[in-house]
């Protein structure tokens, strides 16, 4: 069943969140059907049975019995049972209630038994205020007969009495409580269809995101591998065509040209770089150094310091792109007679630094290009930090800082 939203004037029991799909929280309860219709049985056998009445005045007072029970099936029924709360046809049934009950447990006390029905029925059909004057409306009114029927004695006076409190202490005690009950879980719900609302929002921002992180993530592995393969290609080439024999910077072009084309393959797989493939860190830093030194015929060295050791995959990948692009920028800017990588086993972390003597550069240790940048948030993103530290006319050294697994453990 839908959500129950009344009138400003009282917010129904089943009230929730818009949009939901709940069943009523009286309508939960099937008993209360089997409630009401063994309290207007037992009412009737009990005016049936008693005997201080004449027959014509308890067929009185069953038929006023019966306008209520009647009432209730035709108009207080559908409302507890209806989408939307309907006030005025709740007022209606309480006015049926009370102009048919009222006489009934007047010319007949027993008829007030049928109050352990009526009584919840207030609460279900009004609001918490009315709900309680019509309780009290339908539990003080019967005394009315000790106006009427001045010859009652004191048993049936005391009987009045115990009858009443009872009934009005089981109606003004449960049945505002199980009403905040109600309001408290139609709270609680529109609570869980605010944080369903908020959970589907967030996952989806987090897909986005992860989105926006996987084009990040392969725009530098496409910048760290064939931007960067290109423009070694086109310095050969370049190269070659000055030269009187250009065999041997064709033979580093055909070279890097195949490893460009390994670089994409991998990447297409979603494999280790292939630097990395069938070989250990130590090596494929070792190739990739040396072959700097081989474009550019200039010393280019590489050094280990601490016992080596396999590192993550995920490590092993980010030194490799960082060495990568630290050569780049040695073979585009630098102009340098010599470069180095030298990698550092230690304790809690593994350390990279790639230095050249060339130009260097001053300012902060940042430059608008795409490649450190991308090379820093790649860095970062494995919990690393990157320095560079450069000045005009004693080159660069660009040192990687990375922490990895086993020092963590």
């Amino acid at each position: 069943m839908t959500s129950r939203t009344p009138p400003r004037v009282f917010r129904g029991p089943a009230a929730a969140g818009p949009g939901s799909a709940r069943i009523h929280a009286w309508e939960a309860f099937r008993g209360w059907e089997i409630l009401f219709l063994v309290a207007f049985l037992v009412t009737i056998v009990f005016v049936v049975i008693d005997g201080d009445t004449e027959v014509a005045t308890k067929v009185v007072a069953i038929v006023l019995l019966t306008v209520c029970a009647t009432a209730y099936l035709a108009v207080g029924r559908p409302v507890i049972k209806g989408d939307e709360y309907d006030l005025r046809s709740g007022l209606v049934y309480a006015g049926f209630v009370v102009v048919a009950f009222v006489p009934a447990t007047i010319i007949v006390p027993a008829s007030s038994f049928a109050l352990f029905a009526l009584c919840p029925q207030a609460f279900m059909l009004l609001p918490p205020r009315w709900a309680l004057g019509a309780v009290l409306t339908l539990n003080i009114s019967p005394a009315v007969r000790f106006l009427v029927r001045p010859d009652l004695d004191l048993a049936g006076v005391l009987t009045f009495i115990a009858t009443s409190a009872m009934s009005l202490t089981v109606a003004l005690v449960f049945g505002p409580w199980i009403t905040r009950i109600i309001h408290q879980s139609a709270d609680r719900a529109d609570l869980i269809d605010e944080l369903s609302a908020s959970r589907a929002e967030i996952e989806r921002l987090s897909r986005e995101r992860g989105a926006l992180a996987e084009r990040e993530r392969l725009a530098g592995e496409i910048h760290d591998t064939l931007a960067q393969g290109f423009t070694s290609i086109i310095m050969l080439i370049q190269a070659a065509e000055a030269q009187a024999d250009p065999s041997r910077h064709l033979a580093l072009a055909v070279r890097t040209a195949r490893e460009n084309l390994e670089e994409a393959r991998g990447l297409i797989a979603a494999l280790s770089p292939a630097p990395l493939d069938g070989s250990t860190l130590d090596e494929a830093l070792r190739r990739i150094t040396a072959r700097l030194g081989e474009e550019l015929g200039m010393p280019a060295s590489f050094a280990t310091e601490g016992a080596s050791r396999a590192l993550p995959p995920g490590i092993e990948v980010v030194l490799i792109r960082a060495a990568q692009e630290g050569l780049a920028n040695v073979r585009k800017h630098a102009a340098a007679s010599s470069a180095g990588v030298r990698l550092e086993y230690g304790e809690h972390e593994v350390v990279l630094r790639v230095r050249d003597d060339g130009s260097g550069f001053g300012g902060p240790a940042t430059t608008t290009g795409y490649g450190l940048r991308a090379m820093r948030s790649r860095v970062e993103q494995a919990g690393g930090t990157l320095e560079v530290d450069s000045a005009p006319g004693r080159g660069t050294e660009l040192t990687v800082r990375l922490p990895h697994e086993e020092c963590l453990q």
